[in-house]
């Protein structure tokens, strides 16, 4: 899901609170006015002191029932009638909740007008608020900003209809970048340079072998796989459905953490990877004396990671070798140190595949080999967490030339962002094969909740502290 999509979905919470709060204002306000008093004198004592703290309260109860409502799931597809009357619905749901809530508790409320005039401003604020959202979004789409990148492949007839809607209603959020009849090497060639948001296909058969190698190849690049729902009738827990035009579109998604679920995890890495660089601050600065005492400098050790959907970072670490035996820093690579770590791999690698662990690693210090031990020589990557490049919990990254030799269907971990801690690690560390690790991280991938993330991250400090699957 683009970013553009989640910023509109982010904002559109606190705008509604918003909203609610000045409805609640509004109607307090009008309740004082000289015609209002004119009509039904005050005869209730209701402060305004008294009367704000409540209202926030209120207004976040208001948010909680609009949230049931299901008014911010992300459909970019849902058309404003239908967002307008599940505005309505649960605005009306936000003043039913609060008539119960005085009938039973017998409180002492004789102002009716301030909840009736209350919920009528919390209908025409909110619905007033998103209109302008999506009309901000269509201008940004009608001037070629934020608009999804898509390539069309199928049936001539459905491609034909589809590339008319696309073409004819810029505000629907689409650029089209090509179409193709068929999936074959020559098409896959031309989307790779292209390189698309989604790729879209149109009245496809459920078991065409060209469609299968569609969606693989989608997930293998991590563009959104989608396609027509005409003919499909098999129910998933990673499908979403909208309508584009009036025809129904079905998305394959990769892993269920999109959307808010996304936003959300994003939150929570930011709040915990802060308060545990404060919590760790003092291991960073003991763990650096003591490195810049036993061999100098650098402290730190950069090296180059493959991350979400394929992009390079450095990731941080603690370094642990000697400075002559660090095969790339920043980005340049050392030639005697990568072919002595090459000789090393083929003598004492422990691990078959991409991915190699060396046993008794001689280029490791002896204050290195301490620090690896008890994992503290990765802790700086909660820097790496908190710029946005890692995440808490993930698979963790690892180097493009390990990358480079992944199988195809291993390259699904690269989905989401790799992770300082995640199931693969919990689960046995460097005693797993890759195979066994790609497969519990894709697990992960594809069945993601936050109860599975504080799992793991309750788990951790025992694997660490037991030193299971540590070299």
């Amino acid at each position: 899901m683009k970013r553009f999509e989640l910023f509109f979905a982010l904002i559109q919470l606190p705008i509604d609170y918003a909203m609610l709060v000045l409805a609640g204002f509004t109607a307090y306000a009008l309740r004082f006015t000289e015609t209002v008093q004119s009509i039904r004198p005050v005869i209730f004592d209701l402060v305004w002191s008294a009367y704000w703290p409540a209202l926030f309260i209120v207004a976040l109860g208001w948010l909680i029932i609009m949230a049931a409502s299901g008014l911010y799931s992300i459909n970019p597809n849902r058309k404003l009638a239908v967002e307008l009357t599940r505005v309505f619905f649960a605005c009306a749901a936000g003043f039913a909740a609060i008539t119960i809530f005085v009938f039973f508790t017998l409180h002492k409320f004789d102002s009716r007008f301030l909840v009736l005039a209350g919920w009528i401003f919390a209908v025409i604020y909110v619905s007033v608020s998103r209109i302008l959202i999506r009309l901000i979004k269509i201008y940004c789409y009608k001037h070629n900003f934020g608009q999804r990148k898509t390539i069309l492949i199928g049936q001539p007839s459905a491609v034909e209809q589809l590339k008319k809607i696309f073409i004819n209603r810029p505000s629907l959020g689409y650029t089209l970048l090509g179409v193709y009849n068929n999936f074959n090497a020559t098409a896959a060639e031309m989307i790779l340079q292209t390189m698309p948001d989604e790729i879209i296909f149109a009245d496809p058969p459920v078991n065409d072998e060209n469609t299968l190698q569609a969606a693989h190849f989608a997930n293998e690049h991590h563009i959104t796989f989608k396609y027509s729902a005409d003919f499909f009738a098999t129910i998933s827990t990673n499908l979403a459905v909208s309508t584009v035009g009036g025809i129904p579109i079905i998305e394959i998604r990769r892993t269920s953490l999109t959307g808010w679920g996304r936003i959300f995890k994003r939150i929570m890495d930011i709040i915990f990877s802060s308060l545990l660089i404060i919590l760790f601050s003092p291991f960073y600065l003991i763990i650096s004396i003591i490195i810049l005492l036993e061999t100098g400098r650098p402290i730190f050790y950069k090296n180059k990671r493959v991350g979400q959907a394929g992009k390079n970072f450095f990731v941080l670490k603690f370094r642990s070798m000697y400075q002559k035996d660090c095969t790339e820093q920043s980005g340049q690579n050392n030639g005697q140190a990568l072919l002595k770590e090459e000789e090393l791999i083929k003598e004492q690698s422990i691990k078959d595949g991409p991915v190699y662990k060396i046993k008794n690693d001689p280029r490791i210090t002896a204050f290195g080999r301490l620090i690896r031990k008890w994992s503290l020589d990765e802790i700086p990557q909660f820097f790496n967490v908190l710029k946005g490049e890692m995440s808490l919990v993930g698979p963790r990254p690892h180097q493009p030339r390990e990358v480079e030799k992944y199988q195809s269907w291993q390259r699904n971990v690269l989905t989401i962002k790799p992770g300082i801690t995640g199931l693969a690690q919990i689960s046995g560390r460097s005693d797993l094969t890759f195979d066994e690790e790609a497969r519990l991280d894709i697990f992960y991938i594809e069945h993601w909740g936050s109860l599975m993330d504080s799992i793991i991250l309750i788990k951790t400090p025992f694997v660490v502290l037991t030193k299971k699957g540590a070299l």
